[in-house]
């Protein structure tokens, strides 16, 4: 049976025949699916050879060992081992003294300074001595110098190589300079009491000195999660640093510039009890000279505002470990721990009178809780 075109009409009328849908008009859907699954403008272009995973488990290695010379330089300080090697030399002193001639040269330059005069020389130093001091302060230098070859020779290579994303060169290059700032700024430190009648550093240089050291632990961490996320996620954007990450880094701030600062003036030795302070709350203290110059120098009023704002860390953390808590569970769980054990050690530390191994996990747990922080933060500040 022939049905002529006019027919057709009163066919899809009565739905015999579908109805056919106007080209212009049908959905293209292979075309809908591309276009849902288009990704934004990447960092890393496909075919590049950009390899943001490998650079960042080359960044969670630098960090590791920054935790590792923060912890010998702890021992460094508690031993009063810091002055003991009297010049910088980045390169000569790589090596330590081979021969007993070498040995009674640098013990003749230690025993100018004034540490050795006032102190060390009339408790009646060995050689035997000054060689345990040297290793601990030769130690810390060599592992500063690792770290500087360990970051600065294959971040010339994944240049060289452009494996480094695009955005993260200049990162890079800035973290490299806070490393050699530190050198420069433990030198200065060092430097500043083996002149006059200091018999130790500048606590001041101190603070200068470890605070770069964590500020770069963190941003290490930081960029470290930025590349790795990348690696993931070929559209991931760099986090970001929020209001309330803020907030609470900038209290942690103030407690750590405080503990650098009991260390330096040996604050830690101002009071063995806790909670109380020679039977008081509040120490004596001497407000002579006023009130800002007993905040940076005295060692009564520094202990205290150390024991005491750690409270306020304390809680400042804890609430913004409550509000990661809620994006993901291993970066508050982690912060968590950390800042309980820092509590305890810290407590520990005043009532063992500044034991050596007590007084050196607190500090290494300091730094842990930086780069746990620095976690932290990256996840609440993750935009993408």
């Amino acid at each position: 049976m022939r049905i002529q075109i006019g027919d057709n009409v009163s066919l899809y009328k009565s739905g015999v025949l579908p109805r056919l849908q106007h080209p212009r008009r049908t959905p293209n859907k292979r075309r809908m699916a591309t276009d849902a699954v288009t990704p934004r403008p990447s960092s890393v272009t496909p075919g590049s050879s950009a390899r943001p995973d490998l650079l960042a488990r080359w960044l969670f290695i630098v960090a590791s060992m920054i935790v590792g010379i923060v912890l010998v330089g702890g021992i460094t300080r508690l031993t009063e081992s810091g002055l003991s090697i009297t010049q910088w030399q980045p390169i000569t002193g790589t090596l330590p003294p081979l021969t007993e001639a070498q040995w009674q040269a640098e013990f003749a330059e230690y025993r100018a300074t004034p540490e050795y005069m006032f102190e060390a020389g009339p408790a009646g130093m060995t050689l035997a001595d000054f060689k345990f001091i040297f290793f601990w302060e030769w130690f810390h230098r060599f592992i500063g110098r690792m770290i500087g070859l360990v970051f600065a020779l294959p971040l010339a290579y994944f240049w060289v190589r452009k494996m480094i994303p695009s955005g993260y060169k200049l990162r890079l290059v800035a973290l490299l300079a806070l490393g050699g700032l530190q050198g420069a700024f433990g030198w200065f430190m060092v430097r500043s009491g083996l002149s006059g009648q200091m018999t130790d550093v500048s606590h001041f240089w101190l603070s200068i000195h470890l605070l770069t050291a964590l500020f770069t632990l963190g941003g290490l961490v930081w960029t470290a999660l930025d590349l790795r996320r990348l690696a993931q996620m070929k559209d991931a954007r760099p986090a970001r640093l929020t209001g309330l990450a803020l907030v609470a880094a900038a209290v942690l701030f103030v407690q750590l510039l405080l503990g650098a600062w009991v260390a330096g003036l040996n604050a830690g030795h101002a009071s063995d009890t806790w909670p109380l302070m020679q039977n008081r709350i509040i120490p004596e203290y001497d407000a002579g000279e006023g009130l800002f110059r007993a905040v940076t120098h005295d060692p009564y009023l520094l202990h205290f505002l150390h024991r005491w704002w750690a409270w306020v860390a304390f809680i400042g953390i804890l609430l913004f470990a409550r509000h990661v808590k809620k994006l993901s569970r291993r970066p508050s769980a982690t912060l968590n721990a950390l800042l309980g054990a820092q509590m305890v050690l810290g407590i520990a530390t005043v009532m063992t009178g500044v034991a050596l191994w007590i007084a050196v996990a607190h500090q290494l747990v300091g730094a842990l809780l930086v780069a746990a922080f620095a976690w932290a933060a990256h996840v609440s500040g993750r935009t993408a």
